[in-house]
């Protein structure tokens, strides 16, 4: 939007000229009919600058042939002044290289900024000058055009968007155990000493201890019985079925009256992925051979005869791999519930030592004070070496605002994850690196991350990007100051959501856009009484400046 006024743009002037009479030269000091346009209407400051636009319309006859003049922008601010730098014009008959403005009259139009410093919320902007012709010079008084600088992209809060790493801590825990038997070729009888195998043995010690410890509990049992893939898959299939009704009954031996709630009995046949698994563990010299033959082909009976065709690999096949194919497996599955959140902390505070890496970490989350999180996770850090506990330490110190501890956690984590990236660009964000910020938020990707780059975008003046950014509702303070630089005044105050001092302060600004007086005293009131600074700044505030 554009305000025409109807004075003097014209300020100063700094090139020598041809001679001319006191009285041409005495008229440029004269305003009349000059016509001024400011753009935009009330400054406002991007990305740590203040740009403007101003056109000037010189009417016929003000503009002597031989005469130029030097204009100098100069914003007053409190505190001190900002000058821009000078435009030269000339008139057509002076032999120079700047903008020529002729005797018949003519508009110039210039962009400029200012560098945007403490001070400048309450300003204005004029225009200086000095006219010469000859050894005339003629000093044009100063001309107001703008008021204030807008500095509302400042509220933006650029501390940026982080969290705390997922500890792992589950309330109940699967908890898996598994068992087997082997089988001689084509036989489908269970030898007494399989039941005495060390396999056996571990797997009858867990269920023992899942049936007397209180915290855990046996949900179901599979019984799941193969064959090796040699000889024909009719006649696999058909021993793999026997195979799993004599596991089954082995399996009351084995499980003596600890039987879980549930058992299932499964009969695979040939074990193709289970024969792809061993060849792929072994160190048979031609294994890569034996793999790309299963990838091949699709049929069993294929992929059978096209390693029978290779006798030496065969023969390596039937002593190392085949034996432990032709099996029947005992998988029980139960449940382990986990310490409750006062077990827990109650642990921590006497038997810390008697904790894992993951239930110190969520105990951590559950202390509430600082200096108790700091030394549960800085345990962790030196008992585990835990990357996650590093990762919080910086979190703790971000917190703080403790730039340098943090990125001493950071190395301490390790390889950069997404999560360390986003808080590495966080860093560079405070430091104000905007660039480098940018850079690690898009190489991390994570949430958090593409809510900082929105915050960036409108550091950067990028407005309807941030706009876009911040949509998902990720930062509503930030997403509404956006909404606000893009005069969208109503959607700006339907996204904030708390009741804090800054959001009250975003609801003045959108009320003052739209007029509403009842509104402003009403939001402003509410910012006083919550925050003397924000209440400080409103006083100075250009956005309230038809409403003091």
């Amino acid at each position: 939007m554009k305000q025409i006024f109807k004075v003097l743009a014209i300020a100063a002037i700094a090139v020598s000229a041809m001679s001319c009479s006191k009285a041409r030269i005495d008229n440029m000091n004269k305003i009349d009919g000059i016509i001024y346009e400011c753009t935009p209407e009330v400054l406002a400051a991007v990305a740590g600058k203040v740009p403007v636009t101003v056109e000037v319309t010189y009417p016929k006859g003000y503009f002597d042939p031989k005469a130029t003049l030097v204009v100098t922008p100069v914003l007053v601010y409190e505190g001190g002044e900002a000058a821009a730098e000078s435009f030269i014009y000339q008139g057509s008959k002076v032999k120079d290289n700047y903008k020529v403005i002729s005797k018949d009259g003519g508009r110039v139009r210039e962009s400029f900024s200012f560098d945007l410093v403490d001070g400048m919320e309450v300003a204005h902007l004029e225009l200086r000058g000095t006219a010469f012709a000859g050894k005339k010079t003629v000093e044009i008084p100063a001309v107001k055009i703008a008021d204030g600088v807008n500095t509302t992209y400042k509220l933006v809060d650029a501390s940026g968007e982080y969290s705390l790493k997922a500890d792992g801590f589950k309330d109940v825990i699967t908890v898996t155990t598994e068992g087997q038997i082997l089988y001689d070729v084509n036989s489908a009888t269970v030898k007494n000493k399989e039941l005495r195998s060390d396999s056996i043995k571990k797997l009858q010690e867990a269920l023992k201890e899942m049936k007397t410890n209180e915290r855990m509990s046996v949900k179901g049992t599979e019984i799941v019985a193969y064959a090796s893939p040699e000889g024909g898959e009719k006649y696999n299939a058909k021993l793999s079925d026997k195979r799993a009704g004599t596991a089954e009954k082995a399996w009351s031996k084995i499980s003596k009256g600890m039987d879980a709630d549930e058992v299932v009995i499964k009969s695979i046949g040939q074990d193709w992925e289970g024969f792809k698994e061993a060849v792929a563990a072994s160190d048979i010299e031609d294994k890569d051979l034996i793999l790309r033959v299963l990838s091949m082909y699709s049929d069993p009976a294929v992929r059978e005869s096209e390693i029978r065709n290779m006798s030496q690999i065969f023969t390596e096949l039937k002593d190392k791999v085949f034996p432990d194919l032709r099996r029947a497996r005992f998988i029980t599955t139960g449940e382990y519930v986990n310490y409750s959140d006062a077990e827990l902390l109650a642990l921590a505070e006497e038997h810390l030592g008697s904790l894992d890496e993951v239930s110190i970490l969520h105990a951590a989350t559950l202390t509430k004070d600082l200096e108790g999180k700091e030394i549960l996770y800085r345990y962790a850090a030196e008992k585990f070496g835990s990357k996650v506990a590093n990762y919080d330490l910086a979190v703790l110190a971000l917190n703080a605002f403790k730039s340098d501890a943090a990125e001493k956690y950071i190395a301490a984590a390790g390889t950069p994850d997404a999560d360390i990236l986003n808080l590495q660009g966080v860093i560079a964000m405070r430091k104000g690196d905007i660039d480098k910020a940018m850079a690690l938020f898009q190489k991390s990707g994570t949430k958090d991350a593409r809510t900082n780059m929105g915050t960036l975008d409108i550091l950067m003046g990028k407005y309807e990007q941030a706009a876009r950014e911040l949509k998902d509702g990720s930062s509503p303070k930030n997403e509404a100051i956006a909404y606000l630089l893009l005069g969208d005044a109503d959607k700006a105050a339907a996204t904030v959501k708390c009741h804090c001092a800054s959001s009250d302060y975003i609801r003045a600004i959108a009320a003052a856009r739209k007029g509403d007086k009842e509104g402003v005293d009403k939001w402003l009131a509410s910012v006083s009484k919550k925050s003397a600074k924000l209440a400080e700044r409103a006083a100075k505030d250009i956005e309230f400046a038809n409403f003091r």
